[in-house]
């Protein structure tokens, strides 16, 4: 039973420091919450979980806050994730409702979740390896010219222009057009080599030219724009009051933001997690730039609404101070997530 009481002492800790920034004594715990317990008994919870390495006496006469360790195990524990409230569900839905295509839906979805949890927002572009074929369009632009449009499964638009040295015959591109939607759509994108390169079998040879030069326009487009990418958003959300939550200097912090290779390891490795929703914290993120912070990330995409790891194209996440709100920053991450889901499924 103990174990159990020094849990909720530890919960206590976590919520009290969130919300004040001051380290926690055992007074404040005995006015603030019911422990059921003396004081006295508070005191030796607290005396054991600093000598376990959950919380820390930052300065003498202070009381404690919780460690790295301690925010983990909370985290672990969290038995409930605070739920959305109505108006944070409508605001949801009402901003990003109207986006017009996938660029406007990742802004809106970034910009969105940096202003519901005051912290730093990260949208991963959904990879075109891990994307699917929906169609592509051919559509002659004068005699010479064929523009050439790659539709993904997730709302991914890429055109491309190609010249050719005859005239375009319109039945032919019609013909390609069919053939080619038949033969790629809804197939993953890594798996389309063969498939497009087998096309030209189904063609006169004075047709080869054409199926060749867009089967090669195609698989171009495709391995340029596999690179992936990140945007962020509310950078300015952690230097807000002086950025009293870092020790040291914010700098390292925003230098770390800036570099997409860090966060697109993180979330690589955020993404192999079997939780619904990841969390790393402080030296998890294995970057000191960002020991001072935690990373709480889920999948989208996936048939799940964000709720799997196997089934996402890509993440979102917040980025936030160790004394950050997680049971709210979790839920907050997840509903932006699965209605970011349901838009690039509609």
């Amino acid at each position: 039973m103990s174990e159990d009481r020094r849990l909720d002492v530890l919960r206590a800790i976590v919520e009290d420091y969130v919300a004040t920034r001051e380290p926690v004594g055992s007074r404040a715990l005995v006015e603030r919450h019911s422990l059921g317990v003396s004081p006295a008994t508070i005191r030796n919870d607290m005396a054991a979980l600093e000598e376990s390495g959950y919380i820390v006496q930052p300065h003498t006469s202070a009381g404690r806050v919780p460690t790295d360790k301690g925010y983990r195990l909370f985290v672990d524990r969290l038995a409930t994730v605070k739920p959305l409230s109505a108006p944070e569900r409508r605001a949801i839905e009402t901003f990003m409702q109207d986006a017009a295509d996938l660029d406007d839906v990742v802004d809106r979805s970034v910009r969105l979740l940096a202003q519901l949890t005051h912290q730093v927002a990260v949208v991963q572009y959904p990879s075109l390896r891990r994307t699917a074929l929906r169609h592509v369009e051919l559509v002659p632009v004068g005699d010479r010219h064929l523009l050439v449009v790659i539709i993904t499964d997730h709302g991914r638009v890429e055109q491309r222009t190609l010249e050719l040295a005859a005239p375009l015959d319109a039945d032919v591109v019609a013909r390609l057009r069919t053939r080619l939607n038949v033969a790629a759509a809804g197939r993953r994108l890594a798996e389309l080599g063969t498939v497009l390169r087998d096309l030209a079998d189904d063609f006169a040879p004075a047709d080869g030219p054409l199926v060749r030069a867009v089967v090669a326009v195609v698989e171009d487009t495709l391995a340029r724009e596999s690179e992936e990418r990140v945007v962020l958003a509310g950078t300015a959300n952690l230097v807000r009051g002086g950025g009293a939550d870092f020790a040291r200097t914010i700098s390292p912090v925003l230098e770390a933001l800036e570099e997409q290779v860090v966060l697109l390891r993180l979330l690589t490795e955020m993404a192999e997690d079997e939780s619904a929703v990841s969390v790393r914290i402080g030296r998890e993120t294995q970057h000191e730039g960002l020991v001072e912070t935690s990373f709480v990330t889920t999948g989208y995409g996936g048939q799940d609404d964000g709720g799997g790891a196997g089934s996402a194209v890509a993440r979102i996440g917040s980025v936030g101070p160790l004394r950050m709100d997680y049971p709210g920053t979790i839920a907050t991450v997840r509903a932006v997530a699965r209605y970011l889901s349901r838009i690039l499924a509609g």
